[in-house]
């Protein structure tokens, strides 16, 4: 269960500075040929690190229900919201980006009382509140500041919400590092068909050694973040993972106030103070504790 928690924050502090330099990424590569690359070069990784660790047992045990479930897993997960949310990216700002991912604390909270029975103690229910509110202070939204690029995030967080709850149930059987490579692998095979449909695919061979290299950083730093995440995932309740998720939103914001010049305002700071107060009510140990004797990780 330490473990579980552990795991996830260190996902959430990579997907905050992830978010900052795929910004950059997306500013100098088509959005969509960059995503299906990182993503081939993360599902390779996976696919050798899951037969170096001895997996492959694992992998011969599958049956069509669970191909079919990690099939479903790379399309709804690792296919279609990265496409949103890379093309959305390029769009709007790394900071406004990261903050409504890391939002999906509160349809994925939804969704785990619906369909994984979680439950939503008092305190958790308190740490939602704090990261809705710190949210909405850092994001500072009105009508106005939206555009289409906020929309095509928002409509990958909705996908990615979806996914989660199906990856939790496989959880149940198989593991983290396997659950992540199906997700990379079969979500690779359908950008690249993407791409091919697209009329799209030539793009890669033009690529240059600058934009190769943004490619490989970022997907160092996916690598990391599927394979911790899901690692985590497996430990600790869906929501309570979600809601540490938000760790990464100041941590973006944070790298763009410092590198990008700008001045920091008074609602960032009590936004940025909210999210930690929300952390804080998770990882309190007093909830710690008890939510370790009380949850079992072979239950959804």
């Amino acid at each position: 269960m330490k473990k579980g928690y552990l795991l996830v924050i260190s996902t959430a502090l990579i997907s905050g500075l992830s978010i900052y330099l795929n910004k950059f990424s997306v500013s100098v590569i088509n959005p969509y040929v960059f995503t299906a690359l990182k993503n081939v070069i993360v599902a390779l990784f996976l696919a050798s690190l899951i037969l170096i660790v001895g997996r492959r047992k694992e992998i011969k045990s599958l049956n069509k229900k669970d191909v079919l479930n990690l099939i479903i897993i790379g399309l709804v997960g690792g296919a279609i919201p990265f496409l949103l949310f890379f093309k959305g990216l390029s769009i709007t700002s790394a900071a406004k980006a990261g903050l409504i991912q890391k939002a999906m604390f509160l349809p994925v909270a939804v969704l785990a009382i619906i369909f994984l029975k979680e439950k939503i103690n008092k305190k958790l229910f308190l740490a939602i509140i704090a990261l809705l509110a710190g949210t909405w202070l850092l994001l500072k939204l009105t009508p106005s500041a939206l555009n289409k690029g906020d929309l095509l995030v928002f409509l990958a967080v909705l996908f990615w919400s979806a996914e989660l709850i199906l990856s939790k149930h496989v959880l149940k059987k198989l593991s983290g590092l396997v659950v992540a490579g199906g997700r990379m692998f079969f979500g690779s095979i359908f950008l690249i068909i993407f791409l091919l449909a697209t009329g799209q695919l030539n793009h890669i061979s033009q690529l240059t050694a600058t934009q190769i290299n943004w490619t490989l950083i970022t997907a160092i730093l996916l690598i990391g973040y599927v394979i911790t995440y899901y690692s985590g995932l497996k430990r600790i309740p869906l929501s309570v993972a979600t809601c540490l998720l938000a760790l990464g939103a100041p941590v973006t914001t944070l790298l763009a106030l410092i590198f990008d010049h700008k001045l920091i305002s008074l609602p960032e700071v009590m936004g940025a103070g909210l999210i930690l107060a929300g952390i804080f009510f998770i990882f309190d140990l007093k909830t710690w504790k008890s939510s370790e004797k009380s949850y079992d990780p072979s239950r959804p």
